[in-house]
């Protein structure tokens, strides 16, 4: 056997705001641009399109939970968007997030972009989104992007204004699908040194 090369990484992007024509999700989806250009795979979800339930309300999730859940569990690697509201990341995300965990999460590569209206961008947000990653035992990668006055820099189609900031969001959707291509290729390549080191089978 030989070892694993270049295998396919699917990336998903977590778009966590409810607003109608939301930076967040242009953002997101520019992370994922970048992704896509070192051959992920990836994929969008947009938590103002699922029903969850309040975490903690009960057993209960939500109907769209197991879709969420799925996605993720499926995917190599993660990118939280989020506008940030009072110095910290947004409810809907935080929801999302308490309803998922290790399960979802853990040994998974997750990037970090924030918008906020303001000038001082989500510092602060992305930060507290640095640590939950941790607590869930991800791998969140070194690169984040913080957008300032996102209003200015997203057109109404999402096309990004400033190339600088494009290639910002961009590099985290690189950085998060170079990081799960290289970790999968490792324990792809563990799983074979493995398999070729294991005793023939008397049985087979």
């Amino acid at each position: 056997m030989h070892a694993v090369e270049n295998p396919i990484v699917r990336i998903t992007g977590i778009s966590g705001s409810r607003r109608q024509n939301s930076y967040t999700r242009m953002a997101v989806e520019t992370a994922l641009r970048g992704a896509a250009e070192v051959n992920a795979e990836v994929h969008l979800i947009d938590l103002a399109t699922l029903d969850l339930a309040f975490a903690g309300a009960g057993g209960y999730k939500g109907k769209d939970f197991e879709r969420l859940s799925n996605e993720v569990k499926q995917s190599d690697g993660i990118i939280l968007g989020t506008p940030e509201y009072h110095g910290s990341f947004s409810g809907v995300l935080k929801n999302a997030l308490d309803l998922m965990g290790f399960d979802e999460f853990e040994g998974k590569m997750l990037g970090l972009v924030g918008v906020s209206g303001g000038g001082m961008g989500a510092f602060e947000g992305i930060n507290s989104l640095r640590n939950v990653g941790r607590a869930l035992h991800a791998w969140v990668v070194p690169e984040q992007a913080a957008v300032p006055e996102a209003w200015k820099v997203f057109e109404s189609d999402g096309t990004v204004k400033d190339s600088r900031v494009e290639n910002r969001l961009k590099d985290v959707g690189r950085q998060v699908a170079r990081f799960a291509r290289l970790h999968k290729c490792a324990a792809d390549n563990e799983f074979l040194k493995k398999w070729q080191e294991a005793p023939a089978n008397p049985g087979g």
